[in-house]
């Protein structure tokens, strides 16, 4: 309840110092004249608005900093900890292995095991590759270079 009264009181006061402020003669005191600056000097006393305005906009900019100084407070007081578990939403229901046990990732098929249901040919024989020592028996022996005489 608290807070919803200061955050009203803190609208109200946003809007008064927009408005006083927007009021309030420039330093070239034309665009204070388009809002009647010569009547301002009756509707606020004899000592003109300057005096009024200008204290006006202090004490509201005074009370809007403090209001929201303590709404800031406030906030970090009450404040939550960030908890260690976070809702995951649909991914809450898969069950969670630790690391060492987890070897595929659930839903995602396995890149080198066929398709549920899929007919996989058997491999075609072939035959068993050659050692090294039988590629050198079967190979014909280099030609040795013989110099050609003419």
């Amino acid at each position: 309840m608290l807070l919803l009264t200061l955050n009203v009181l803190f609208v109200l006061i946003a809007v008064a110092m927009i408005a006083l402020i927007l009021m309030q003669r420039g330093a070239g005191a034309a665009a204070g004249s388009g809002f009647g600056g010569g009547a301002s000097a009756t509707v606020f006393g004899a000592r003109g608005a300057s005096n009024f305005l200008s204290k006006s906009t202090k004490w509201l900019a005074i009370a809007f900093f403090a209001i929201t100084l303590f709404m800031a407070w406030q906030a970090t007081k009450s404040a939550q900890p960030v908890e260690s578990v976070q809702d995951l939403g649909v991914m809450s229901q898969v069950p969670v292995a630790p690391p060492a046990q987890q070897t595929t990732v659930p839903g995602v098929p396995d890149a080198m095991s066929p398709a549920p249901g899929a007919v996989v040919p058997a491999p075609a024989s072939q035959p068993a590759p050659a050692t090294p020592a039988e590629d050198a028996a079967e190979a014909p022996a280099p030609a040795s270079p013989t110099p050609q005489g003419g």
